[in-house]
């Protein structure tokens, strides 16, 4: 709801039929169109209704008003939907972390893929030679990176809230355990709440973030080293106390958690207690151990990466000969594994930090003499720019949400050039649909590139993210 705007409570006890579903879990619901509309051809006004499935039939209480859509949460539902699922956590409906716990795993996967391939058809205007198959993982307790919120309320609740922010809303929801991270973070949620309470600066620790790393030694039979590796980084805007740093390293023992401090910026993140220890996942298939930091940019879903990184490097068909551009390489989750198929792969990214973090886990697998890194503003690329990466068959992006649209631009120009640079085949690994779609349209019809194939990884069950994967290759 936008500022200023008054909220409105009108209760519709006549039924409506909902349609079908936007990302935000919301059903879309369209009422017949009043003579005006009528007269004039246009369709009847949109409902969009919050905890409303497609198929049903429901009443609703409109919350926003206006001309062309209403905003509305569901009252009742008399004709359920036949893929209605009973939400496994209690603050479904408050917390904006999940929105799709009400509707089963499969519809959710069916929901994603079929928004990949809308997007693809109506923004790019092409299909996929071939739909990959949809790949899934745990529905539950994957969720191995997050970050929570904390705020004092002490006055209005009784306590400290820690957890993920209310649904479109800047509040904290009341929550005391998450069904998405994994069951042993879930448990200290409460914990975490007594912890900050306790502190003196409650009111100036406004954040706490979670990285899970796996077990030093899965096999070793010393619990310490067998369990997960689980580090929380305590965003202090204030110097702790003596008793502060006291009750950090009690909850530290207590829980079998490595406790990190952040007092500024990004860079100032570092270990407080203990001081020492290893955060890291590994990618088996191709015998990677990637250690990382709390603040590394890392998949929060350790198993379905895995399975991403293995599909991608799969589909790129890569040789022992070929030399592979991985672009937006981060730490080197694509890069290293590229390096045990191909001849050499060059990493570009562009946070010298990350570069200089993916050195280092080259050096950590023994693979710094098939792998090198550069920095390079990947939002600022010309086809000088290509041209100073070098000849490549093969490349692999994996951009942020803002995708790749210049790396593409370029491509298509070096396309008018007749130039030899770029790549025979891309794989595209997308976490934003439409910047795909929109790349897609670059590729396929201005740089001669087809589109051999594309499908959705499941990354993020419950939630509406869309974690998407397409294959290029020019004829």
């Amino acid at each position: 709801m936008r500022r200023g705007e008054k909220p409105v409570h009108i209760v519709v006890t006549e039924p409506v039929r909902v349609d079908s579903l936007d990302l935000d879990a919301q059903g879309i619901a369209r009422l017949a169109p009043n003579e005006a509309e009528a007269a004039e051809g246009q369709s009847g006004k949109v409902i969009f209704i919050q905890g409303a499935l497609p198929t049903e039939l429901v009443t609703y209480v409109i919350t926003r008003d206006k001309a062309r859509f209403s905003k509305a949460k569901v009252l009742d539902i008399l004709k359920p939907a036949v893929f209605r699922a009973e939400p496994k956590c209690k603050a479904f409906g408050v917390c904006g972390g999940c929105t799709m716990q009400h509707l089963d795993i499969r519809a959710q996967v069916a929901m994603k893929q079929r928004v990949l391939e809308d997007d693809l058809k109506h923004i790019a205007k092409v299909a996929p030679e071939e739909i990959l198959r949809p790949m899934g993982g745990p529905a539950w307790e994957y969720r191995h990176r997050a970050r929570l919120s904390a705020v004092n309320r002490s006055i209005k609740k009784g306590t400290v809230l820690i957890g993920f922010h209310e649904g479109k809303s800047g509040y904290v929801a009341d929550m005391t355990a998450c069904e998405i991270l994994p069951k042993h973070v879930s448990d200290l949620l409460p914990e975490m709440r007594k912890l900050v309470m306790g502190l003196s600066i409650v009111d100036r620790m406004p954040q706490i973030e979670i990285a899970v790393g796996e077990p030093e030694d899965p096999n070793s039979d010393d619990p310490k080293k067998s369990k997960p590796v689980t580090a929380l980084v305590f965003r202090n805007l204030l110097p702790l106390t003596p008793a502060d740093e006291q009750l950090l390293r009690d909850f530290a023992d207590t829980h079998q958690v490595w406790v990190w401090l952040q007092p500024k910026g990004i860079e100032t993140v570092a270990p407080f207690y203990p001081l020492t220890g290893k955060l890291c996942y590994r990618l088996p298939e191709f015998e990677i151990e990637m250690p990382f930091k709390p603040a590394d940019f890392t998949q929060v879903n350790h198993m379905m990466n895995r399975a991403l990184v293995s599909r991608a490097i799969r589909l790129l068909e890569v040789k022992p000969s070929d030399r592979v551009l991985d672009l937006f390489c981060g730490i080197g989750n694509f890069t290293l594994p590229l390096a045990r198929r191909a001849k050499t792969v060059l990493g570009i990214e562009g946070l010298e930090s990350l570069t200089t973090r993916a050195k280092a886990n080259a050096e950590h697998n023994q693979l710094a003499d098939k792998v090198s890194f550069m920095q390079s503003n990947l939002f600022e690329v010309t086809t000088e720019t290509i041209a100073s990466w070098g000849k490549a068959e093969r490349w692999l992006m994996d951009p942020p949400r803002e995708g790749a649209m210049e790396i593409c631009q370029a491509l298509a120009l070096l396309h008018e050039q007749r130039s030899d640079l770029p790549p025979q085949r891309i794989v595209y690994v997308s976490c934003n649909p439409k910047t795909l779609a929109r790349d897609t349209d670059i590729l396929c019809h201005q740089a001669d590139y087809v589109l051999k194939s594309a499908g959705i990884v499941n990354m993020f069950p419950h939630t509406s993210h869309v974690e998407s994967m397409a294959v290029f290759e020019r004829p």
